[in-house]
Protein backbone atom coordinates (compact mmCIF):
# COMPACT_ATOMS: atom_id res chain seq x y z
CA UNK A 1 0.00 0.00 0.00
CA UNK A 2 2.78 2.41 0.88
CA UNK A 3 4.59 1.55 -2.34
CA UNK A 4 1.44 2.35 -4.30
CA UNK A 5 1.10 5.71 -2.59
CA UNK A 6 4.80 6.47 -3.20
CA UNK A 7 4.43 5.65 -6.90
CA UNK A 8 1.41 7.92 -7.16
CA UNK A 9 3.37 10.75 -5.57
CA UNK A 10 6.37 10.35 -7.86
CA UNK A 11 4.44 9.90 -11.10
CA UNK A 12 3.33 13.55 -11.47
CA UNK A 13 6.86 14.73 -10.65
CA UNK A 14 8.32 12.36 -13.24
CA UNK A 15 5.87 13.56 -15.86
CA UNK A 16 6.76 17.17 -15.09
CA UNK A 17 10.49 16.40 -15.39
CA UNK A 18 9.93 14.67 -18.73
CA UNK A 19 7.81 17.56 -19.99
CA UNK A 20 10.40 20.14 -18.94
CA UNK A 21 13.13 18.08 -20.59
CA UNK A 22 11.13 17.79 -23.80
CA UNK A 23 10.43 21.52 -23.92
CA UNK A 24 14.06 22.37 -23.12
CA UNK A 25 15.38 20.06 -25.82
CA UNK A 26 13.05 21.59 -28.39
CA UNK A 27 14.04 25.09 -27.31
CA UNK A 28 17.73 24.26 -27.74
CA UNK A 29 17.04 22.72 -31.15
CA UNK A 30 15.13 25.84 -32.19
CA UNK A 31 18.04 28.04 -31.07
CA UNK A 32 20.59 25.86 -32.86
CA UNK A 33 18.58 25.94 -36.07
CA UNK A 34 18.32 29.71 -35.91
CA UNK A 35 22.05 30.06 -35.22
CA UNK A 36 22.92 27.82 -38.18
CA UNK A 37 20.75 29.73 -40.63
CA UNK A 38 20.80 33.34 -39.41
CA UNK A 39 24.06 35.24 -39.84
CA UNK A 40 25.22 37.63 -37.14
CA UNK A 41 26.49 41.19 -37.52
CA UNK A 42 30.22 40.78 -37.12
CA UNK A 43 32.00 38.94 -34.33
CA UNK A 44 34.21 35.85 -34.39
CA UNK A 45 33.02 32.72 -36.13
CA UNK A 46 32.75 29.51 -34.11
CA UNK A 47 35.63 27.15 -34.90
CA UNK A 48 35.13 23.80 -36.61
CA UNK A 49 33.78 21.12 -34.22
CA UNK A 50 36.98 19.09 -34.48
CA UNK A 51 39.03 22.06 -33.28
CA UNK A 52 36.92 22.89 -30.21
CA UNK A 53 37.95 22.07 -26.67
CA UNK A 54 35.51 20.20 -24.44
CA UNK A 55 34.33 23.38 -22.63
CA UNK A 56 33.91 25.11 -26.01
CA UNK A 57 31.90 22.17 -27.36
CA UNK A 58 29.65 22.27 -24.30
CA UNK A 59 29.10 25.99 -24.80
CA UNK A 60 28.22 25.46 -28.47
CA UNK A 61 25.79 22.68 -27.56
CA UNK A 62 23.99 25.09 -25.23
CA UNK A 63 24.13 28.29 -27.26
CA UNK A 64 24.62 27.19 -30.86
CA UNK A 65 27.23 28.30 -33.36
CA UNK A 66 28.04 31.90 -34.21
CA UNK A 67 28.27 32.68 -37.92
CA UNK A 68 29.11 36.25 -38.93
CA UNK A 69 27.76 37.20 -42.34
CA UNK A 70 30.34 36.08 -44.95
CA UNK A 71 31.67 39.20 -46.66
CA UNK A 72 34.70 40.44 -48.57
CA UNK A 73 35.97 43.89 -49.44
CA UNK A 74 37.92 42.67 -52.48
CA UNK A 75 37.08 44.34 -55.82
CA UNK A 76 36.10 42.44 -59.00
CA UNK A 77 39.61 42.97 -60.41
CA UNK A 78 40.81 40.50 -57.78
CA UNK A 79 39.47 37.79 -60.07
CA UNK A 80 40.70 39.22 -63.36
CA UNK A 81 41.47 42.70 -64.75
CA UNK A 82 38.48 42.32 -67.10
CA UNK A 83 36.08 41.24 -64.36
CA UNK A 84 32.96 43.34 -63.77
CA UNK A 85 30.31 43.24 -61.07
CA UNK A 86 26.73 42.36 -62.01
CA UNK A 87 23.47 42.57 -60.11
CA UNK A 88 20.98 39.74 -60.62
CA UNK A 89 17.33 39.87 -59.60
CA UNK A 90 16.76 36.80 -57.44
CA UNK A 91 13.03 37.39 -57.09
CA UNK A 92 11.07 38.25 -53.96
CA UNK A 93 13.23 41.29 -53.29
CA UNK A 94 16.47 39.26 -53.26
CA UNK A 95 19.43 40.75 -55.14
CA UNK A 96 22.47 38.67 -56.05
CA UNK A 97 25.92 40.05 -56.75
CA UNK A 98 28.15 38.28 -59.26
CA UNK A 99 31.48 38.84 -60.99
CA UNK A 100 31.66 38.12 -64.70
CA UNK A 101 34.64 37.63 -66.97
CA UNK A 102 33.75 37.36 -70.66
CA UNK A 103 35.93 35.31 -73.00
CA UNK A 104 33.57 35.81 -75.94
CA UNK A 105 30.36 34.15 -77.20
CA UNK A 106 32.21 31.08 -78.50
CA UNK A 107 33.56 30.26 -75.04
CA UNK A 108 31.61 28.14 -72.55
CA UNK A 109 30.35 29.83 -69.40
CA UNK A 110 31.05 28.31 -65.98
CA UNK A 111 28.85 29.59 -63.14
CA UNK A 112 30.34 28.98 -59.69
CA UNK A 113 28.39 28.61 -56.43
CA UNK A 114 30.10 28.63 -53.04
CA UNK A 115 29.66 26.53 -49.89
CA UNK A 116 27.78 27.16 -46.64
CA UNK A 117 28.88 30.24 -44.67
CA UNK A 118 31.22 31.29 -47.48
CA UNK A 119 31.08 33.87 -50.30
CA UNK A 120 32.23 34.10 -53.90
CA UNK A 121 35.90 34.98 -53.27
CA UNK A 122 36.33 31.56 -51.65
CA UNK A 123 36.23 30.23 -55.25
CA UNK A 124 38.78 32.57 -56.79
CA UNK A 125 41.31 29.79 -57.40
CA UNK A 126 38.74 27.59 -59.13
CA UNK A 127 37.40 30.51 -61.20
CA UNK A 128 40.90 31.48 -62.36
CA UNK A 129 41.56 27.89 -63.40
CA UNK A 130 38.44 27.89 -65.54
CA UNK A 131 39.61 31.16 -67.09
CA UNK A 132 42.99 29.59 -67.83
CA UNK A 133 41.14 26.76 -69.57
CA UNK A 134 39.47 29.30 -71.86
CA UNK A 135 36.03 29.58 -70.30
CA UNK A 136 34.04 32.64 -69.29
CA UNK A 137 33.05 32.64 -65.63
CA UNK A 138 30.22 33.99 -63.51
CA UNK A 139 31.10 33.95 -59.81
CA UNK A 140 27.92 34.27 -57.72
CA UNK A 141 27.17 35.23 -54.11
CA UNK A 142 24.21 33.32 -52.68
CA UNK A 143 21.62 35.32 -50.76
CA UNK A 144 22.97 36.31 -47.36
CA UNK A 145 26.59 36.32 -48.52
CA UNK A 146 29.12 38.75 -49.99
CA UNK A 147 27.55 41.52 -52.05
CA UNK A 148 24.11 39.91 -52.20
CA UNK A 149 21.16 40.97 -50.09
CA UNK A 150 19.65 39.19 -47.05
CA UNK A 151 21.14 37.90 -43.81
CA UNK A 152 20.30 34.21 -43.82
CA UNK A 153 21.04 30.86 -45.42
CA UNK A 154 18.82 27.82 -45.98
CA UNK A 155 21.55 25.24 -46.70
CA UNK A 156 20.67 24.95 -50.36
CA UNK A 157 16.87 25.16 -50.35
CA UNK A 158 16.24 28.76 -51.35
CA UNK A 159 19.76 28.93 -52.73
CA UNK A 160 18.40 26.73 -55.53
CA UNK A 161 16.25 29.74 -56.47
CA UNK A 162 19.50 31.72 -56.72
CA UNK A 163 20.98 29.10 -59.04
CA UNK A 164 17.90 29.31 -61.26
CA UNK A 165 18.04 33.12 -61.24
CA UNK A 166 21.74 33.16 -62.18
CA UNK A 167 21.20 30.65 -65.01
CA UNK A 168 18.22 32.62 -66.29
CA UNK A 169 20.26 35.82 -66.26
CA UNK A 170 23.16 34.14 -68.05
CA UNK A 171 20.96 32.72 -70.78
CA UNK A 172 19.37 36.11 -71.39
CA UNK A 173 22.32 38.48 -71.03
CA UNK A 174 25.61 36.58 -71.33
CA UNK A 175 26.20 34.96 -74.75
CA UNK A 176 28.02 31.63 -74.47
CA UNK A 177 28.43 28.39 -76.39
CA UNK A 178 27.47 26.13 -73.48
CA UNK A 179 26.83 26.29 -69.75
CA UNK A 180 28.49 24.41 -66.86
CA UNK A 181 27.53 24.76 -63.18
CA UNK A 182 30.13 24.31 -60.45
CA UNK A 183 29.26 23.95 -56.77
CA UNK A 184 30.92 23.19 -53.46
CA UNK A 185 29.00 21.45 -50.65
CA UNK A 186 25.86 23.58 -50.20
CA UNK A 187 26.45 24.94 -53.70
CA UNK A 188 26.32 21.38 -55.03
CA UNK A 189 23.06 20.71 -53.21
CA UNK A 190 21.56 23.95 -54.53
CA UNK A 191 22.51 23.03 -58.11
CA UNK A 192 20.90 19.60 -57.84
CA UNK A 193 17.74 21.10 -56.33
CA UNK A 194 17.61 23.74 -59.08
CA UNK A 195 17.81 21.00 -61.72
CA UNK A 196 15.05 18.98 -60.06
CA UNK A 197 12.69 21.71 -58.84
CA UNK A 198 13.25 24.53 -61.33
CA UNK A 199 14.10 22.52 -64.43
CA UNK A 200 17.51 24.13 -64.83
CA UNK A 201 19.19 22.38 -67.77
CA UNK A 202 22.98 22.94 -67.93
CA UNK A 203 25.36 21.25 -70.37
CA UNK A 204 27.41 19.89 -67.49
CA UNK A 205 27.82 20.08 -63.70
CA UNK A 206 30.82 19.78 -61.39
CA UNK A 207 29.86 18.94 -57.81
CA UNK A 208 32.26 18.89 -54.86
CA UNK A 209 31.63 17.55 -51.35
CA UNK A 210 27.90 16.97 -51.84
CA UNK A 211 25.77 15.62 -48.97
CA UNK A 212 22.97 13.11 -49.55
CA UNK A 213 20.29 14.32 -47.13
CA UNK A 214 19.81 17.31 -44.89
CA UNK A 215 19.27 15.03 -41.90
CA UNK A 216 22.52 13.14 -42.46
CA UNK A 217 24.64 16.25 -42.81
CA UNK A 218 23.19 17.60 -39.53
CA UNK A 219 23.82 14.24 -37.87
CA UNK A 220 27.42 14.38 -39.04
CA UNK A 221 27.92 17.71 -37.31
CA UNK A 222 26.82 16.19 -34.01
CA UNK A 223 29.15 13.25 -34.58
CA UNK A 224 32.00 15.72 -35.15
CA UNK A 225 31.20 17.18 -31.74
CA UNK A 226 31.49 13.71 -30.23
CA UNK A 227 27.86 13.63 -29.02
CA UNK A 228 24.89 11.44 -30.00
CA UNK A 229 22.85 12.87 -32.86
CA UNK A 230 19.46 11.43 -31.88
CA UNK A 231 17.04 13.08 -31.35
CA UNK A 232 18.79 16.44 -31.57
CA UNK A 233 19.48 16.24 -35.31
CA UNK A 234 15.87 15.37 -36.07
CA UNK A 235 14.59 18.23 -33.91
CA UNK A 236 17.06 20.68 -35.45
CA UNK A 237 15.97 19.79 -39.00
CA UNK A 238 12.31 20.05 -37.94
CA UNK A 239 12.69 23.50 -36.39
CA UNK A 240 14.88 24.77 -39.21
CA UNK A 241 12.08 23.91 -41.60
CA UNK A 242 9.49 25.60 -39.41
CA UNK A 243 11.51 28.80 -39.19
CA UNK A 244 11.92 29.12 -42.95
CA UNK A 245 8.72 27.43 -44.14
CA UNK A 246 10.54 24.55 -45.82
CA UNK A 247 10.57 20.81 -45.25
CA UNK A 248 14.11 20.02 -44.15
CA UNK A 249 13.44 16.28 -44.24
CA UNK A 250 12.76 16.47 -47.98
CA UNK A 251 15.87 18.52 -48.77
CA UNK A 252 17.75 15.54 -50.14
CA UNK A 253 20.25 15.84 -53.01
CA UNK A 254 20.12 12.06 -53.39
CA UNK A 255 16.55 12.50 -54.65
CA UNK A 256 17.23 15.64 -56.71
CA UNK A 257 20.03 13.76 -58.51
CA UNK A 258 17.53 11.56 -60.31
CA UNK A 259 16.71 14.52 -62.57
CA UNK A 260 20.33 15.11 -63.65
CA UNK A 261 20.82 13.98 -67.25
CA UNK A 262 23.76 16.10 -68.42
CA UNK A 263 27.42 15.01 -68.01
CA UNK A 264 28.38 15.31 -64.35
CA UNK A 265 31.63 15.21 -62.41
CA UNK A 266 31.54 14.40 -58.70
CA UNK A 267 34.63 15.05 -56.57
CA UNK A 268 34.86 13.99 -52.95
CA UNK A 269 37.30 13.55 -50.09
CA UNK A 270 37.54 10.07 -48.61
CA UNK A 271 38.08 11.56 -45.13
CA UNK A 272 35.16 13.99 -45.22
CA UNK A 273 33.40 13.92 -41.82
CA UNK A 274 30.54 16.25 -42.78
CA UNK A 275 29.46 14.60 -46.02
CA UNK A 276 30.85 11.08 -45.97
CA UNK A 277 32.17 9.26 -49.01
CA UNK A 278 29.33 6.74 -48.75
CA UNK A 279 26.76 9.54 -48.77
CA UNK A 280 28.36 11.15 -51.82
CA UNK A 281 28.36 7.80 -53.60
CA UNK A 282 24.63 7.48 -52.95
CA UNK A 283 24.04 10.78 -54.74
CA UNK A 284 26.34 9.77 -57.59
CA UNK A 285 24.61 6.41 -58.00
CA UNK A 286 21.22 8.14 -58.27
CA UNK A 287 22.30 10.17 -61.33
CA UNK A 288 20.93 8.61 -64.55
CA UNK A 289 23.08 10.65 -66.96
CA UNK A 290 26.76 10.24 -67.93
CA UNK A 291 28.89 10.67 -64.84
CA UNK A 292 32.37 10.45 -63.34
CA UNK A 293 33.44 10.16 -59.70
CA UNK A 294 36.87 11.38 -58.59
CA UNK A 295 37.99 10.47 -55.07
CA UNK A 296 40.72 12.28 -53.15
CA UNK A 297 41.92 9.81 -50.55
CA UNK A 298 43.74 12.33 -48.34
CA UNK A 299 41.05 15.04 -48.42
CA UNK A 300 38.38 15.99 -45.89
CA UNK A 301 35.60 18.54 -46.27
CA UNK A 302 37.67 21.11 -48.11
CA UNK A 303 38.28 22.65 -51.55
CA UNK A 304 40.29 20.26 -53.68
CA UNK A 305 41.68 22.56 -56.37
CA UNK A 306 44.41 24.13 -54.25
CA UNK A 307 45.57 20.91 -52.62
CA UNK A 308 45.41 18.74 -55.73
CA UNK A 309 45.73 21.29 -58.57
CA UNK A 310 46.90 18.95 -61.32
CA UNK A 311 44.37 16.19 -60.64
CA UNK A 312 41.59 18.74 -60.22
CA UNK A 313 42.40 20.60 -63.44
CA UNK A 314 42.56 17.37 -65.43
CA UNK A 315 39.21 16.20 -64.09
CA UNK A 316 37.33 19.43 -64.79
CA UNK A 317 38.89 19.81 -68.23
CA UNK A 318 37.71 16.32 -69.19
CA UNK A 319 34.18 17.07 -67.95
CA UNK A 320 34.07 20.32 -69.91
CA UNK A 321 35.32 18.67 -73.07
CA UNK A 322 32.68 15.99 -72.63
CA UNK A 323 29.92 18.56 -72.32
CA UNK A 324 29.59 19.12 -76.06
CA UNK A 325 32.15 21.92 -76.33
CA UNK A 326 35.90 22.33 -76.44
CA UNK A 327 38.39 24.27 -74.34
CA UNK A 328 42.04 24.90 -75.10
Amino acid sequence: MNRSKTAKCWLPALLIILAVGFVSLNFLAYQHARAMMKFTHGGKRTSKPEALSFPAKFKVLLAGVKLPRPESARPPATLDPESRALSIDGGGGVTLEAWHVDRGPEAPLVILFHAYSAEKTSLLFEARTFLDLGASVLLVDFRGSGGSSEFYTTLGVREADDVAAAVGYARQHLPHSSLVLFGQSMGSAAILRAVDVHGVDPDGVILEAVFDTMLNTVRNRFHAMGVPSFPSAELLVFWAGKQWSVNGFSHNPVNYARSLNCPSLFMHGARDPRATLLEARRVFDAVPGPKTFVQFDAAGHEPYARRFPDEWRTAVAELIRGSRFFLN
